[in-house]
């Protein structure tokens, strides 16, 4: 499409030539005659000037550069709706396969696609334009709201509730029993998990993924949230709306998650803890105490940020100052010798 005619769809305004021809979306660096790309940090404004793009996604004009630019508010954002625009897939209905196993007393909604060789089990019922693709099971009294899409080899255990528009990628386990057991008489006594999961509205699920049931009410992840790959989730931990969880992070049971929270990579939550909204946790921390609301905290165990980083600095000045510390020493006892 022309520029112009995607200006019309992601907003802005054009700098340059709003008759070029846009075929696809690319990054500056591989971007050839016909994509579009973006800059959304300043570093990159070299990489611009050599870029082989028809048009710029940008924040602010950028003098003396041959394509034209597309100025928007948030590059980025835009950015993303470009590749909606040229690469979505619009939604086409395929029904149910007769290759699919269907238990007794399914509820299919409206122009679903049910993929061969997915499992569904008893009395499920599943909403309009939902998509379960091959090698999915789905256990006895599970829901599924419109448009949700489940891609190969999820597993979601009986009576899961799944929001509307969630996405779950492939090779992640909802609803398997939590790790609960009591020590007697020197073996591990299994506590039941009785109780089950809830994901809510707009929620997506990375590959991998393992959100355990409750033992008993509901481990619940809130609307909107987006949880990375290799993530483990036990049982009744809840979180929040629209929160972050970035790949390979373990929360342990019963911990609470606010709102809009972010946790960086391979962080551990121990059980028990709550993390206030609006809070944020660097990668590779250790939460073992509450989390105030609105703060940013480092480390292990992880304590505010500024204090992490101080931490750090000194941390790496200790082997300067133990020889200092150790001259120090050895002059003083031949001081006193």
């Amino acid at each position: 499409m022309k520029l112009k005619d995607l200006k019309d769809i992601i907003g802005g305004s054009i700098r340059g030539d709003s008759e070029v021809e846009i075929r696809g979306v690319s990054n500056i660096k591989e971007a050839n005659e016909g994509d579009i790309t973006f800059i959304a940090d300043k570093k990159y404004l070299n990489d611009v000037y050599g870029t082989k793009a028809s048009a710029v996604i940008s924040g602010e004009e950028i003098k003396e550069i041959s394509a034209s630019q597309l100025i928007v508010d948030d590059p980025y954002f835009a950015f993303a709706k470009a590749l909606e625009v040229f690469y979505k897939k619009p939604y086409a209905s395929l029904g149910v396969s007769d290759k699919a196993f269907i238990g007794a007393d399914v509820a299919f909604g409206k122009d679903v696609s049910i993929h061969p060789l997915s499992y569904i089990g008893s009395r499920v019922i599943i909403g309009d334009r939902v998509t379960i693709s091959p090698g999915v099971y789905i256990g006895d009294d599970v829901s599924i709201g419109n448009d949700a899409v489940i891609y190969p080899n999820v597993t979601i255990r009986e009576n899961v509730k799944i929001g509307k528009g969630a996405i779950i990628h492939p090779g992640t386990v909802i609803g398997s029993d939590g790790f609960g057991y009591i020590q007697k008489e020197g073996k591990s006594y299994k506590i039941p998990q009785v109780g089950s999961v809830i994901i809510e509205d707009d929620v997506e699920i990375g590959s991998s993924v393992t959100i355990d049931r409750a033992t008993v009410g509901n481990t619940i992840i809130g609307e909107g949230t987006k949880i990375d790959n290799l993530v483990q989730i036990a049982h009744n931990v809840k979180i929040g709306r629209n929160c972050l969880i970035v790949a390979q992070v373990g929360i342990s049971g019963s911990a609470e998650i606010g709102d809009n929270v972010v946790l960086g990579g391979q962080t551990g939550v121990r059980d028990h803890v709550r993390i206030g909204s609006r809070a944020m946790i660097g990668a590779r921390s250790g939460v073992v105490h509450d989390i105030p609301e609105a703060r940013i905290f480092s480390g292990y165990p992880a304590m505010p940020h500024k204090e992490w980083l101080r931490a750090q600095s000194i941390y790496a000045k200790l082997p300067e100052i133990l020889r200092r510390l150790q001259e120090l020493e050895r002059n003083k006892s031949k001081e006193g010798g």
